[in-house]
């Protein structure tokens, strides 16, 4: 039974409705809890609804919540909530947090729930434990639209972090999955990897919260957790820690007959215990661990950032040199096809398949609106795509050091930058030439001894000065993904893992035998989530259009 002090707090607010609104007579009594909702940024993709009057002087418990939709996650959420607020089972009422219309609406229009929500309940400390929370939710979706879901994930989160008045600590990151879960589907490996590459490897605070659970160890979630390779924190004995949920709290009696009526509710009794139970191990492991500083985060959210975009950016170069090498060797095959004409030196054309750039628009997407992409006007190259859409003075984009671009090739200037619904494409078409045309570009005289020779061999000088470039720049996106590697919790992010296989067969053709395994074991554990590659893939390919 409540304690006297706990039952005058529900009471509290049940009376008031500032404070709260019947939704459903139950039994159990359902209220939707009135939040002070505030958007934390500008297409309300970043919310914050808090219940009750924060105390600076007491302690704040941090849990950022990861989940599939349909796993359960919002009526954890409540449970949590419903916990801190001191309800216990004989109350039979049932608070929520959530809302449920919002999230009927997200379903029905296919958006589910495309931003961050941050839910606070302060003020009663002391009743169930010594501090308040804070429950950050990402996004559960579960479709093609993945990659977009990824990159805007990791820019709200961004946004979050650095804000004065946002997130600066997390003490646990909970992974939400159901009980008869037997391996993790394709779209739950992808949020997994898709929140947990957001983090340095000084994040140890994860745990699995299991739903839908009757009591009994989740033998078959946890061994799918890892073989997914989820880096779940551990007890003393080596063990995974997880914590197991019931998802029948709001249920009520149905049955009219007394005995199986009886029957009912001691089932939801016990199911009720299961959850609470929980929550006393859960609050407790709270209030014993350290909490992870998320300036590391921060860090490691803005350096994932700029390495991504020096990768996509060293992609589009070394693949605009093999484009300009093939260019050359079209011109050495024209030159042997036409031997004859060119031993008499006579003109002759040719064709040859030519690389150009282009600035296009870039389509609207479903996830947002307007893309953007943040281009270099000197070096006519894309610099981050998409780019830091928040951001309105370039200097402050995440490409951005001390004024200048860490991935153009020319270190510009910001203010060379122009950020717009506009990129630069690769694009090739076929150009004729002339004999003629090619001495004159070489200078070569044409009464000049051994003019042939040489043109010959300023062709093959000028197809070799681009090798030292290319591997210059196969060596720079190399180093990009190693130091990915190094600071991120997930040894590669999904929207990396993308350029591995070019990358590799660059490798390859430097002879850098060592870096070229290096990068094939990456491969290998990227082919471990070879469903996640085939479902990010359609989405990237979209992003990417």
């Amino acid at each position: 039974m409540a304690s006297k002090d706990t039952s005058s707090k529900i009471q509290d607010i049940i009376s008031q409705r500032n404070k709260s609104i019947l939704i459903d007579q139950g039994p159990p009594e359902r209220y939707q809890l009135v939040t002070n909702k505030q958007t934390l940024d500008k297409d309300d993709k970043l919310r914050r609804c808090t219940f009750g009057e924060r105390d600076p002087t007491k302690v704040n418990k941090t849990i950022l919540v990861v989940g599939e939709t349909g796993t359960g996650k919002s009526t954890l959420i409540n449970v949590m909530v419903n916990y801190v607020l001191g309800v216990e089972w004989e109350d039979k009422v049932w608070f929520e947090i959530v809302e449920e219309k919002i999230e009927k609406e997200e379903r029905k229009t296919e958006s589910r729930t495309t931003g961050i929500s941050v839910y606070e309940v302060f003020g009663f400390e002391g009743l169930r434990v010594p501090y308040s929370l804070t429950i950050i939710d990402t996004p559960g979706y579960g479709d093609t639209r993945g990659i977009g879901e990824d990159q805007l994930i990791a820019e709200k989160m961004f946004e979050l972090l650095r804000s004065t008045d946002g997130i600066h600590q997390i003490d646990a990151v909970g992974l939400v999955v159901k009980s008869s879960t037997n391996r993790l589907t394709v779209e739950q490996r992808y949020i997994f990897d898709a929140v947990l590459s957001l983090f340095g490897k000084d994040m140890k605070n994860i745990v699995a919260l299991i739903t839908h659970s009757d009591g009994v160890e989740p033998t078959n979630a946890l061994q799918a957790l890892e073989d997914a390779h989820v880096p779940l924190a551990k007890d003393d004995s080596n063990q995974s820690i997880y914590f197991l949920f019931n998802n029948s709290q709001r249920k009520s009696v149905t049955s009219a007959k007394a005995t199986q009526a009886k029957k009912e509710e001691r089932i939801l009794k016990n199911l009720w215990d299961v959850s609470e139970e929980s929550m006393n191990e859960f609050t407790e492991f709270l209030g014993r661990i350290t909490p992870q500083n998320v300036k590391m985060t921060e860090g490691v959210l803005r350096e994932r950032k700029q390495l991504e975009a020096c990768v996509g950016n060293l992609h589009e170069r070394i693949e605009m040199i093999d484009l300009k090498q093939n260019e050359i060797k079209q011109t050495q095959e024209a030159l042997e096809k036409h031997k004859k004409e060119r031993d008499e030196n006579k003109n002759f054309s040719y064709t040859v398949v030519e690389p150009y750039k282009e600035k296009v628009p870039i389509e609207s997407s479903w996830w947002h609106f307007t893309r953007q992409a943040t281009t270099c006007s000197v070096c006519k190259e894309n610099c981050h795509y998409p780019d830091c859409w928040w951001v309105t003075d370039l200097s402050w984009c995440s490409v951005m050091k001390d004024e200048h671009c860490i991935v153009c090739t020319g270190k510009c200037h910001y203010t060379k930058h122009v950020k717009e619904n506009k990129k630069y494409v690769i694009k090739t078409r076929p150009v004729p030439k002339t004999y003629e045309e090619l001495k004159n570009k070489y200078d070569i005289n044409k009464k000049a001894a051994g003019e042939k020779g040489t043109l010959i061999s300023r062709l093959q000088t000028e197809l070799e000065q681009f090798t030292p470039e290319k591997d210059r720049l196969v060596e720079e996106s190399f180093q990009c993904v190693i130091k990915l590697e190094e600071i991120a919790l997930k040894a590669i992010s999904l929207s990396t893992a993308q350029h591995l296989g070019f990358l590799i067969e660059k490798m390859k053709e430097t002879g850098n035998t060592e870096k070229f395994q290096k990068l094939e074991e990456m491969k290998k554990r990227a082919e471990n989530h070879k469903g996640v590659m085939n479902y990010f893939r359609t989405g990237y390919n979209w992003v990417r259009s």
